[in-house]
């Protein structure tokens, strides 16, 4: 019988199934897809997606397969694989306890257990705030509602064909990932730099379709705020500082990049950290007022209560929080060990796990507010991991003083990354554990059986990423980190945000970090904040923790997203000029229409490209496989550059003209 049968509906309105044993299965499956894309985008770019809405999709299009399912089915499946995409932000700390040296790798059982320690407590700091944050609150969850439209339309109309365009973006991405990154038959990019009177210009782009999905899926407005960091970081503050501070020893484009890692990049930092305590500051008051009326109320699973107000028992929550900061404890108690601190070692074990809950918590109820006024994409996790940075390596000298044992500064600089990685975790599934509950209510859905399917995801999710950064640091190794025999200095991952959370820890630990770039780019974030405000008044979106993020973000990296965000704007003009004869609706629809196919589109190009690096790092580390193919396709590197544009263009050209085609020319 077809899903949308009067039969069926008729069914799932009184009897809806939500948490099932085949979308607890699908979920999972989606979730370690998009778990590994998501590592592989982060490490490799400093940039993740959200997997919600795409793992709606393929839900709907692998369920229709099936014979059909109901939207709350769906909801439950995108709800479980959203880890995926909010998980992966410890990669903004966790990597540099590499770069320091602490680890040599990511073991197993620490490495899960920040993630699913982080990650649980995100999803039970998230319960209690549901009734003041979403069914109590006018808050527009902007993503939150986006999803909620996603699954409605397509449970009347679009399952299957969407899930055939992801997975055709997947193979065509797929393909020329392998042939980048395997074969090295096409390049991965153009790169120059100039020095005119001392002072050195650098400018590039990468060839990377995922990030092109990167962009169309942030919007033009995040776009230009990124190219606006670029235009500070490359176009002013690097050829001035190369100027004032000539190297005749280096070549223009290598002063450059070391002006820009050394000095530059902190500037962003700064303006991130001023975004981030505006943001917060500005609505402590609604916060805290959110936090007072969640916890004069508890939700239950009675039947007194509608089923579409259940949540897990608030009596429940908090005995599970009190049971967490247990093996918290038991983590930080692991990790300090060796630093051999005597009677300290109690002593920082408690402040840690008390500092951890308790700035978590707040931390949580703010990404959580700023989920529902902005959306998940768009809160701010790098400032709040800059913040925490930056208090955590400020705070434990002043615990542990000079006694840090044998490894002195460098436990603490790593004591310092491993805190702020589990409050960079709870407050990432805080803030996207409300915006899938906004879905839900939109929907009718039963927060339990969400909230539920959310504690699902994180333990699938915190299982699979130690394995995962594990294979992804063997096979290419980080940038700053020492490289294992045999590996390629050149296919090293940047991991550019963790990269700039080390030089932070490890710049105020050993009182070496130049603040006189953190206080520039303060300075020029209070300029950008008060730019965000007269902007937004006039409904234009120009966030100034985005342009922080332009100015650490590799150049390559931005001015690929920045194409990307550029092409979905374009392509949305044109659509309308086409179809605007027919009427504001008919156009909206049209236009609608588009954006989804557009977002599927730019979710396989991530799914195939990311996929195909992680597979590559497998092989390379049983059999040596890509070393094979790379001395295979050594004889196409005279022309891998161009053969490379050309391709890439060519795809921009398909793609442009897909996602600005009328719905009925597309279909």
């Amino acid at each position: 019988m077809d899903a949308r049968s009067p039969t069926t509906s008729l069914r799932s309105q009184d009897h809806p199934a939500e948490l099932t044993l085949r979308g607890i299965a699908l979920g999972a499956a989606i979730t370690v897809v998009f778990m590994a894309a998501n590592l592989y985008m982060g490490l490799k770019t400093g940039m993740t997606f959200s997997s919600s809405i795409p793992a709606a999709m393929i839900s709907m299009g692998a369920f229709r397969l099936m014979g059909g399912a109901g939207i709350l089915e769906n909801n439950i499946v995108q709800t479980q694989a959203s880890a995926a995409g909010t998980l992966c932000n410890v990669i903004l700390a966790l990597p540099g306890l590499v770069l320091v040296g602490h680890w040599h790798g990511f073991p197993f059982w620490q490495t899960t257990a920040v993630c699913l320690l982080g990650g649980l407590l995100g999803v039970a700091f998230s319960i209690p705030l549901r009734r003041a944050l979403v069914a109590g609150s006018d808050l527009p969850y902007p993503e939150g509602i986006a999803a909620a439209e996603v699954l409605r339309t397509g449970q009347e109309e679009e399952g299957s064909r969407g899930l055939r365009d992801l997975l055709s973006a997947a193979g065509v991405a797929g393909a020329i990932g392998f042939a980048t990154t395997g074969l090295k038959v096409l390049g991965d990019g153009l790169n120059g730099a100039i020095s005119l009177g001392g002072a050195a210009f650098r400018t590039g782009t990468g060839f990377s379709l995922a990030l092109v999905g990167v962009g169309y899926l942030v919007g033009i407005g995040a776009c230009l705020a990124l190219l606006t960091g670029v235009v500070i970081a490359w176009g002013i503050a690097v050829p001035v500082l190369t100027a004032l501070s000539p190297d005749p020893s280096k070549s223009a484009g290598a002063a450059a990049e070391a002006v820009w890692s050394d000095q530059v990049r902190l500037m962003g930092a700064g303006i991130i950290a001023v975004g981030g305590l505006w943001t917060v500051g500005s609505l402590a008051k609604p916060i805290l007022g959110s936090i007072r009326a969640a916890l004069s109320g508890a939700g239950g699973l009675g039947k007194d209560h509608p089923r579409e107000e259940r949540d897990l028992p608030i009596i429940w929550v908090a005995a599970a929080s009190l049971a967490l900061s247990v093996p918290l404890a038991g983590l930080f108690w692991v990790f300090a060990q060796p630093a051999d601190l005597g009677g300290l070692l109690i002593v920082l074990v408690l402040a840690a796990t008390v500092f951890t809950v308790l700035f978590g918590f707040l931390m949580a109820a703010a990404c959580g507010y700023l989920a529902g006024l902005l959306g998940s994409s768009s809160s701010p996790i790098s400032g709040i991991g800059i913040l925490t940075t930056m208090a955590t390596a400020l705070l434990l000298p002043l615990i542990l003083g000079h006694s840090a044992g044998p490894e002195g500064d460098r436990f603490v600089t790593g004591m310092t990354l491993l805190l702020t990685s589990v409050i960079v975790t709870t407050s990432s599934i805080a803030n996207d554990n409300l915006q899938d509950l906004k879905t839900g209510q939109v929907l009718g859905a039963t927060p339990w059986h969400q909230q539920v399917a959310l504690i699902l995801g994180v333990g699938i999710g915190a299982v699979v990423i130690a394995p995962i950064l594990s294979l992804l640091y063997e096979a290419y190794g980080f940038v700053g980190a020492p490289l294992r025999e045999g590996q390629d200095a050149g296919s090293a991952m940047a991991a550019p945000q963790a990269a700039l959370m080390t030089q932070i820890a490890s710049g105020i630990v050993h009182s070496a970090l130049p603040w006189r770039m953190v206080l520039i780019g303060a300075g020029l974030g209070v300029v950008l904040v008060a730019a965000e405000t007269w902007l937004k008044r006039r409904d234009f979106t120009f966030p100034a923790l985005t342009v922080g993020i332009g100015m650490y973000l590799p150049l390559s990296v931005e001015m690929t997203i920045a194409i990307g965000g550029i092409l979905g704007w374009v392509a949305e003009r044109r659509l309308r000029a086409r179809v605007g004869a027919g009427g504001d609706t008919a156009a909206d629809k049209a236009v609608g229409a588009a954006r989804r196919r557009g977002v599927l589109l730019a979710s396989g190009f991530l799914v195939g490209e990311s996929c195909v690096g992680v597979l590559l790092a497998g092989a390379d580390l049983m059999a040596g496989h890509s070393a094979a193919l790379a001395i295979a396709g050594k004889g196409f590197a005279p022309y891998a550059t161009g053969l490379g544009l050309g391709v890439f263009l060519a795809a921009l050209a398909v793609y442009l003209r897909m996602v600005s085609t009328p719905e009925r020319r597309a279909s």
